[in-house]
This record gives structure tokens, sequence and C-alpha cells, in this order.
């Protein structure tokens, strides 16, 4: 296979833009990575995007395409539902890599907060299984609260051990410019806002979010477009049960440690060779399972280990120095690629809020409640 860098990245701020049309939020962020990649027109557009067919339209490729000036290029839109930009990450890192195409841009692109709640909260509710869960009323949030009480039970772990994760992004997203939720928050803040479901309350839970980012990859033979080019060099994509009663432990997330494991032999670097992460935690609880499913925390352990002081800004590795979902938000078609642009940012040393010193750096993108996970290893 051949090398797969990236040249250019973009990303528009996460948070309600009503007065932004789907194709021009898209078009913003595609445009600024096309800038940073000099200009150079590619040769294929993928789209990632969750919920547009439910609450804006079909056909993604075409509108951002023509709406940039791309007519004429290949276009895809790809769904794995909240790991839709993770795996309209893969779709492009594979169409370069397997020699089909060598400038691609890859666009994932959200909007939540223009419809009715309930349109938006039925549309999520679908990564779940349909026949089998949604059918007896449970919601998206239920789902994790069920994983979450379960977890706590099984390693013995306090709600307040937990809800310090919330803490610690707001305050790394209160210097993320791009973030939705900018404000620091307390410990007792966490604890006293409203129970969503049970023991999920309102802190532990991501923003529903509008927002667009993009990355634009190139083969090796191209890799001069940016004077820093960060090398995709390892990538891992694994399926799990769509619903939970399947699966035999609820706190294991198959999908997360299989494609972790794939991305790092890949990339040929350990677990504890990573300096900077970009994990999926839309729940306090997915942000501990993901952290223990990569390896960077044994099972149970990671709870107490951000109380401790693990993870944050300094510590190697640092997860979630952009606020992650929990404050920089989650426009969940387009959040794996934030993830990556902003990894990318961080090895090339200009990330515009929390700075970390990286050399290796990683993201994971999941999908449903673990059923879909997309793991990427860079370096610079």
């Amino acid at each position: 296979m051949r090398g797969v860098y990236v040249a250019g990245v973009g990303m528009t701020n996460v948070g309600r833009h009503t007065n932004t049309s789907l194709r021009d939020l898209g078009g913003i962020a595609a445009l600024k990575a096309i800038e940073e990649a000099g200009n150079e027109r590619p040769e294929a557009l993928v789209i990632g995007n969750m919920l547009s067919s439910l609450i804006e339209q079909e056909n993604l490729a075409s509108l951002i395409g023509d709406h940039i000036g791309l007519r004429g290029v290949s276009g895809f839109k790809v769904e794995g539902a909240c790991g839709s930009g993770g795996v309209a990450i893969m779709t492009g890192y594979s169409l370069i890599a397997s020699g089909l195409f060598n400038k691609v841009l890859v666009v994932g692109v959200e909007k939540l907060l223009e419809r009715p709640p309930s349109d938006v909260i039925r549309g999520l509710a679908y990564a779940a299984d349909a026949d089998y869960e949604l059918v007896h009323g449970v919601t998206f949030s239920g789902l994790n609260a069920l994983v979450m009480r379960y977890y706590m039970g099984k390693h013995g772990i306090d709600y307040e051990e937990i809800a310090e994760w919330s803490v610690l992004m707001h305050r790394n997203g209160s210097r993320n410019p791009f973030a939705q939720l900018r404000n620091e928050i307390t410990l007792e803040d966490v604890v006293r806002s409203p129970l969503i479901a049970d023991p999920i309350r309102l802190y532990d839970s991501c923003p529903l979010s509008d927002g667009a980012a993009a990355v634009y990859l190139v083969s090796e033979k191209l890799r001069r477009v940016n004077d820093t080019p960060v090398t995709i060099v390892g990538i891992g994509n694994a399926l799990d049960s769509t619903d939970l009663t399947s699966r035999p432990e609820l706190d294991d997330l198959l999908a997360s440690r299989v494609s972790a494991d794939k991305a790092l032999r890949m990339a040929k670097v350990r677990v504890e060779d990573i300096d900077v992460a970009e994990i999926h935690d839309a729940y306090t609880i997915t942000a501990a399972l993901s952290i223990e499913s990569i390896g960077f925390a044994e099972r149970g352990r990671a709870p107490r280990m951000w109380c401790e002081g693990r993870f944050s800004p300094g510590d190697k590795p640092t997860v979630n120095p952009s606020g992650g979902l929990k404050a920089r938000g989650h426009p969940v078609g387009a959040t794996g690629v934030y993830q990556l642009a902003e990894v990318v940012m961080q090895l090339r040393g200009d990330f515009p809020g929390v700075k970390v010193p990286a050399e290796i750096g990683l993201t994971q993108n999941i999908g449903g409640v673990g059923s879909n996970a997309t793991t990427v290893v860079l370096k610079r």
C-alpha cells in the first residue's frame, strides 16, 4: 500500500449554525483544508454524515462538491452512526492507499440544532437496534445508562469518580476557540445537573451540535504539498453487535479494542508510544470504556486514574486536549474528522487550544453504543 499524508485541515466552530446551510457549513471547512493543501483540486470527495437523510437531505457529495466548485470529481457519502467521520477517514485513506486516487478530500458535516429535538433524538436512537431495543422505548441515553450502572457496580466506581471527566473536559474546552462549551465547571455542577437516565446526568453528556471539519489526504508522491506533512501510519475499523443483549460483557468495547489493536499493529507502535489522543466521550462512561479498550488503562481503572491527574495536559498520553465530545461538541457525522484534524494540528504544533508536544497521536471515533469503531494512528 502507498503512504497517506494529511496535507491540510479545516474546521468550523462547533455550536449552533442556524443561519448557515448544510452545504455552506461543509463548504467552509472543505475550502479551508483545500487552501492549506496549496489549493490543489482533489480527485475525490468523501462525506461523513449520519442524519442528513432523516432531517436534511441526501446526495451530500454532489450537494457540497457542486457548491465548492468540484463538479467532475468522484464523490461518496458514508455512514457509521456517530462514527461516520471515522469511517469517512478510512474510506479516503483506502482510496489513496489502493492507488485509485492521489488526492482525496474528506469532509464530516452535521446539523442537529435546526430541527425539533424529538426528531433529532429519534434519529440518533437509530444507532441502536430498532427491532430489539428501540421498540421498547429505550433511548440512546438509556442504553448508555445501563452500561454505566453495570460498570460502576462491577468495578466499585463511585459516580463522583466518573463525573471528574466532565470537569477535565470543560477545563480543556475552555481554551479551544472551536469548542461549543467553553465554560469551566466544578464537580458539584456535574453532580447537581439534571438526571437524564439514571445514573447519567446532563453534564455526563455531550451537547447536540452543528459543525463541519475537513482533512485533505494525499499520496506519498504528493506529500510536498505541505511543509509539515503528517502521516497516517495505522488505521483500523471493527464492528460489534448493534444490540447490547448479545454481548458477553457490557464493559468491554470489542470494536474499540480490536480497531485500536489493528491500527497500532499496522503503525508498528505500542500504546505506550502515544503522546496525544482524541477519543469518543459522548458520555462519561464512553470515555472510560474507550480509554480502557485502547489500552491506556486496565479495565475498571480509568476513572480513578483521571481523578489522580492522568490523561490531563502534560501526561502521556494527554487525552482530549480539545475538550472532547463533551466540551468541543459532537456534530455526530463530523466528529471523527474533527478528531483527526485536531491531532494533526497537535503534531504540527499549531493547535489553537491546549498544546501537547507530540510525535505520535491517535484518534478513536465510535458509532452506536460501541458497535462501529475506527482508530487512526498518526506520526509527524
